[in-house]
C-alpha cells in the first residue's frame, strides 16, 4: 500500500489518482509503485515551488525540472527513470481526455554511458560454484543448489527467493516462477543444478521437519532456522562466497542471471528466446548480451589475431 500521510500531503489530486490506478488496475509491484511515487512526489513538489500543479505544467516545465535533476548529480539512469514516471503520468492523463497534448512528446533521454554487466565466463562460473564444497562456510548443500539454479536458470534474487516446492516438477528439471509484475514463466534446470538440488533437499526435510513445518508448502531455499530464505539473505550468501573466489570480479546475485543470458548468446541461441527465458517485457533489454560477446570476441581476437597481436607490440598494449 502506498503512504497515506505523503498522499494527503501531496498537492496534487492527479499524481494521487495515478498512483492508486497503477496499484489497482495495472496490478503493479510495491516496488514498483515505490518507485513512480518517490519520483512524482519529487516532480509535484518541484511544480508547487513555481505555484502550479503538474497535471496542469508545460514542456517548460518538465524541461527544467529534468535539468535540475542532472545538475543535482543524479545518475543519468535516475533521471531517465524519473522522466519514465512523467511520460507514464502525462500519458494516463491524455488517456483520460484531461489533457490534450504531451509535454514530454520533444523530451529527449538523457544519455547514459555504455556499461557491459559483469559476466563469470564458462570456466569461472564453474569454479565459483566449487566454492560451497571447497570454502568450508555456511550451508555448502543449499549454497550450491541456489548458485547452480539462479545461474541454470537465469532467475532474479527475488524469484530465487520466492520458488517453492510445490511449483518444481517431480523430475526437478523446471518451476514455474512469479516475475516482475507478477508474470509467470517457466524456467529449467540443467542436469548439474538438478543434481545439486537432489542432494540439498535431504537436508531442507531434515531442518523442516526440526521446525515443525510442512517441507512441500514452503520454498525451495530456506534458513538453517527452516523459514524462507529472503533476498537479502541471498545476497549475503553470494557475497560471502565472492569474498573466497579468487576470480577478481564484483560478484552479486545479478552476475548470475547476466552469466547464463550471455552464455546462451554465446551458444548461438537466439536472442528472442533469451529474452522469454530472461522474462524481458523488451528485446532492447537482453540485446546489451550480444554486445558482452561482442566485447568477448574483440578480446580473443586481439590475443590470437597475429595481425592483432604484432600491432598491440607496437603499441605497446
Amino acid at each position: 500500500m502506498m503512504d497515506e500521510k505523503r498522499l494527503k500531503n501531496l498537492d496534487s489530486l492527479a499524481v494521487t489518482e495515478y498512483l492508486s490506478y497503477l496499484e489497482a488496475v495495472k496490478g503493479c509491484s510495491k516496488k514498483t509503485i515505490e518507485a513512480y511515487a518517490n519520483d512524482l512526489f519529487r516532480y509535484a513538489n518541484y511544480c508547487a515551488n513555481l505555484d502550479i500543479k503538474p497535471d496542469n505544467a508545460s514542456s517548460y516545465e518538465v524541461q527544467s525540472f529534468i535539468a535540475d535533476l542532472s545538475s543535482d548529480n543524479l545518475s543519468a539512469v535516475s533521471v531517465n527513470r524519473c522522466l519514465s514516471s512523467i511520460r507514464g503520468f502525462y500519458r494516463w492523463l491524455l488517456w483520460l481526455k484531461r489533457r490534450t497534448d504531451n509535454p514530454c512528446t520533444s523530451l529527449c533521454n538523457v544519455k547514459t554511458p555504455h556499461r557491459l554487466p559483469v559476466v563469470l565466463w564458462e570456466n569461472e562460473m564453474a569454479d565459483f560454484a566449487e566454492l560451497p564444497d571447497t570454502s568450508g562456510i555456511l550451508w555448502p548443500q543449499r549454497d550450491k543448489a541456489l548458485i547452480m539454479v539462479m545461474y541454470s536458470a537465469g532467475l532474479r534474487i527475488s524469484e530465487a527467493a520466492s520458488i517453492k516446492m510445490e511449483n518444481i516438477s517431480e523430475a526437478l528439471d523446471e518451476a514455474k516462477i512469479t516475475g516482475k509484475g507478477g508474470k509467470q514463466r517457466y524456467v529449467f534446470f540443467s542436469g548439474e543444478a538438478k543434481s545439486a538440488v537432489k542432494e540439498y533437499l535431504p537436508f531442507r526435510k531434515e531442518c523442516l521437519r526440526m521446525a515443525g513445518v510442512n517441507e512441500k508448502k514452503e520454498a525451495l531455499f530456506i534458513s538453517r532456522k527452516g523459514k524462507s530464505i529472503s533476498v537479502s539473505g541471498i545476497r549475503w550468501i553470494i557475497s560471502s562466497y565472492a569474498k573466497y573466489s579468487t576470480l577478481g570480479k564484483n560478484i552479486h546475485p545479478h552476475v548470475l542471471r547476466h552469466s547464463f543470458a550471455t552464455h546462451l548468446v554465446n551458444s548461438g541461441c537466439d536472442v528472442r528466446v533469451v529474452q522469454e527465458m530472461l522474462g524481458h517485457s523488451s528485446i532492447s533489454t537482453t540485446q546489451r548480451y550480444t554486445h558482452v560477446n561482442l566485447e568477448n570476441l574483440k578480446k580473443v581476437y586481439a590475443a590470437s589475431h597475429p595481425h592483432a597481436r604484432n600491432n598491440n607490440e607496437k603499441t605497446g598494449v
